[in-house]
Formats: C-alpha cells, sequence, structure tokens
C-alpha cells in the first residue's frame, strides 16, 4: 500500500468511499456523495491523496478551506476516508501523517476536523496526530430529524506560520 497523489480518475472510488462513511451516519452531515463538480470545488487544489494498493483506491484525505478571507488561507478543514473494507489496517493513520506533511509544505498552519462524538475512532486518529480537543458543539445541526453534536478539533504546525513576533 502506498500513499500518492489525488488524480481525476480515481473520483469515481473516492465518491464511493465517501458513500460508505456517509451511510455510517456518523462521518458527515452530508447525506449523498458530491458530485465531481461540488467536491472538486469544495476542496484545495493541494493536498489530496490517494492509498492505493493492487491499483485500488483504499481510501483517500483532503482539505478544504474553511474561508475564503485570505487571512484564513493557512487554515483548512481535514478529511479522511477509508473504505469499509480496507479498515482496521492504519490506512487513515498513513493519509492522515502524510496530509499533515502536504498540508506544511503548502504553507498551512493550522488544521480543524469536526467529529461526531460516536466516531470515536476518528477521534482517536486525530488526537494519535497532535490534534487537540477544543469543545463539543452542541446540536450543531439536525440530521435525519436527530441534533447531532460535533467535537472541534485543531492542530497547530510547529513550522509552518510560527513567528517570534
Amino acid at each position: 500500500m502506498f500513499i500518492r497523489k489525488f488524480d481525476r480518475i480515481d473520483y469515481p472510488f473516492v465518491k464511493i468511499i465517501y458513500q460508505q462513511g456517509i451511510d455510517t451516519g456518523n462521518a458527515t452531515f452530508q447525506l449523498t456523495a458530491k458530485s465531481w463538480d461540488e467536491w472538486n470545488a469544495s476542496m484545495l487544489e493541494h493536498s489530496r491523496i490517494v492509498a492505493v494498493e493492487h491499483d485500488n483506491v483504499l481510501g483517500w484525505a483532503a482539505l478544504s478551506p474553511i474561508s475564503s478571507r485570505e487571512v484564513y488561507s493557512g487554515v483548512a478543514e481535514v478529511s479522511v476516508y477509508v473504505a469499509a473494507s480496507a479498515q482496521g489496517k492504519g490506512i487513515g493513520q498513513k493519509l492522515l501523517s502524510h496530509l499533515i506533511l502536504e498540508s506544511e509544505k503548502n504553507n498551512v498552519w493550522m488544521l480543524q476536523a469536526a467529529i461526531f462524538p460516536e466516531n470515536i475512532s476518528s477521534i482517536k486518529l486525530h488526537e494519535n496526530n497532535d490534534f487537540r480537543q477544543l469543545g463539543v458543539r452542541e446540536k450543531l445541526g439536525k440530521m435525519n430529524d436527530i441534533w447531532r453534536d460535533v467535537v472541534l478539533m485543531e492542530r497547530r504546525s510547529k513550522i509552518v506560520g510560527i513567528s517570534d513576533n
């Protein structure tokens, strides 16, 4: 298994994995996977990666901007998804650690994640990669007529965005 840069031809596999995550009910407020145009427009051009084994995409990770304002250009939100058949094999860890390196190469100094509290494995994954919990946004959104809380997490780079001033 290796990590490589995302290619447009990977999107059908990315979309399937994305939908598998959505179907768990604990990955995102999104109810159906975005179309290519929606997904492409929502993700930063850099820092899009896939985990591949024997030409099969097993997972993906990417960054989305948190704002269009220039002052927030170094802040991005993390998305990490692993195929249901490939979970529990450390692929999420490899994707997230590689995504962190890519983010820093592209001057992203702060990564954030908003995770449902029920998604314990995702919270643990982020904690294992130096994300810290900031708090819980209670009843942030309604999904399937149920109010959902979201755990806010962030990771600040130790090499990008550091200043002595």
